[in-house]
């Protein structure tokens, strides 16, 4: 597997970097790690980078992640990138909210690296 261009969108420095470690754990090979405080910010680093894998909180101040998801259809460049919610939010009509806005997985918090393996490696082995 290359190693990958991932963007993680938290408000929570702390989480984002528990989320690099368990992806590193999980055997994911980060080449590159970008983050972003919110949906806002995330887009801009869209804008600014060509991502392999996307990974995003749901609640966060400015733009939440159900929003960063309308947003990114906007951008052709991320067109196919997967991006995986990963939330405290887990009512099944959230997990289906966040599926039909396009993201390819849904990663409840608290998590384990096990979790984060199962549902990413499927989305990036692939990845040339």
């Amino acid at each position: 597997m290359k190693q990958l261009r991932v963007l993680v969108i938290d408000d929570s420095s702390i989480m984002r970097k528990m989320i690099a470690r368990c992806l590193k754990l999980a055997g994911v090979e980060i080449g590159e790690l970008i983050e972003a405080g919110d949906g806002r910010e995330a887009l801009d680093a869209v804008r600014k980078h060509k991502l392999d894998l996307i990974l995003s909180d749901i609640n966060m101040p400015e733009m939440d992640g159900l929003q960063f998801l309308q947003g990114l259809k906007d951008i052709q460049a991320a067109q196919g990138t997967p991006v995986v919610m990963i939330t405290t939010e887990g009512t099944e009509s959230r997990v289906i909210e966040a599926l039909s806005a396009g993201a390819k997985a849904y990663i409840r918090k608290p998590f384990t690296s096990d979790e984060v393996k199962e549902r990413i490696m499927p989305l990036v082995e692939n990845l040339a």
